[in-house]
């Protein structure tokens, strides 16, 4: 990924259509297509983009054009399998929380019984997967003790895993304890928030268990991620760390063929920089592996409305769904499963 310069770097973001020319090639696992890219360089503090037809590669300079064409063959491979989930057609993961304070949910499911309910529903509406969390992240929330984070999540686990077939399950943690402890109703995916930064044991953990997870971006805890933002440039910041996780969990023995990756919407970004990720999303695509949307009921939304204590917040999330599909993203995590489940679709049946 770095040029003939030490501090040159060079990116390669397709600019995908549903439309093929002979020119065109496909992004891995969808039916869009490119035959245009925008070649992004970070040389130190400076960024500097161009646009190229992808029949101008081979006019390059032999280390650039050989830059491009690694990455190239990791937007175009195809996505495994993971688990049953196919990835040649949208996911919906489906998120229930069993907290007193998540942000959009907080307090809704926090007996057993509400909380299957809820599990069945989605299910019933075309989640995928439903990630379960009993941890809110939310902006400003404190960190919640390993022992009080199980006592939310065993019993509903336990419930939904005694009850039904074929569920994938998915539990938003980022602690290697809880990880370790929820193993025992056989989950089928780890959705760890903090990107693997904030449990040092949780590699290890997920190396030995091989169980598939997401690596979400985050540059601190809940309580101080919109306190302190500062990126150089937040789409190549976020890519760089993901790169970096990727290559540190593959230096642990573990396959990329178990991750999912996810640009963390909302989690120490403001406004102007979580559109910007949402828009050039697509860069993503050149570290090989699925990608993760979670926008769903997000605050930018109520920002972009100017009311940030109106809730409902359900065309602002779809919405960044229809975009994500169009940019070739593979999941989508959300609340309103029906709803993006519908709207996935309709868009479906209209391009």
């Amino acid at each position: 990924m770095t040029g003939t310069r030490k501090l040159v770097k060079y990116y390669v973001r397709p600019i995908l259509n549903n439309s093929k020319n002979k020119d065109s090639l496909n992004l891995g696992s969808s039916k869009l297509y490119f035959d245009r890219i925008e070649l992004i360089k970070r040389d130190g503090t400076n960024i500097s983009s161009k646009y190229l037809h992808l029949k101008e590669i081979n006019g390059l300079s032999r280390d650039i054009s050989k830059i491009i064409n690694i990455q190239l063959k990791k937007i175009t491979k195809t996505r495994k399998k993971i688990k049953n989930l196919n990835f040649n057609k949208p996911l919906i993961m489906g998120i229930l929380n069993v907290t007193p304070d998540s942000f959009s949910d907080g307090g809704e499911f926090l007996s057993v019984d509400d909380a299957f309910a809820q599990y069945k529903k989605l299910k019933k509406e075309g989640a995928a997967i439903v990630d379960i969390g009993g941890e809110s992240t939310r902006p400003g929330s404190k960190t919640v003790p390993a022992k009080k984070e199980l006592q939310r999540l065993m019993p509903v686990i336990d419930q939904i895993k005694s009850s039904t077939k074929n569920t994938l399950v998915s539990v938003d943690t980022r602690k290697s304890t809880v990880m370790k402890a929820v193993m025992k109703y056989n989950i089928d995916f780890i959705n760890d928030v903090s990107g693997l930064r904030y449990d040092s044991k949780a590699i290890s953990f997920l190396n030995k268990s091989k169980i598939p997870f997401i690596i979400m971006h985050s540059i601190s805890n809940p309580a101080k991620m919109q306190k302190s933002i500062n990126y150089k440039d937040v789409l190549l910041d976020v890519y760089d760390f993901l790169e970096k996780q990727i290559k540190k969990c593959k230096s642990k023995g573990i396959s990329e063929n178990k991750i999912i990756i996810d640009p963390g919407i909302g989690f120490g970004k403001t406004l102007k920089q979580n559109l910007t990720l949402i828009k050039k999303i697509s860069l993503l695509h050149s570290l090989g592996l699925p990608v993760m949307l979670g926008s769903s009921r997000k605050s930018f939304i109520g920002k972009i409305q100017k009311n940030e204590l109106y809730d409902d917040r359900k065309g602002g999330s779809i919405a960044s769904v229809l975009y994500g599909l169009s940019q070739g993203i593979q999941i989508f995590r959300v609340h309103d499963v029906y709803e993006t489940n519908q709207a996935i679709k309709v868009y479906s049946k209209l391009i």
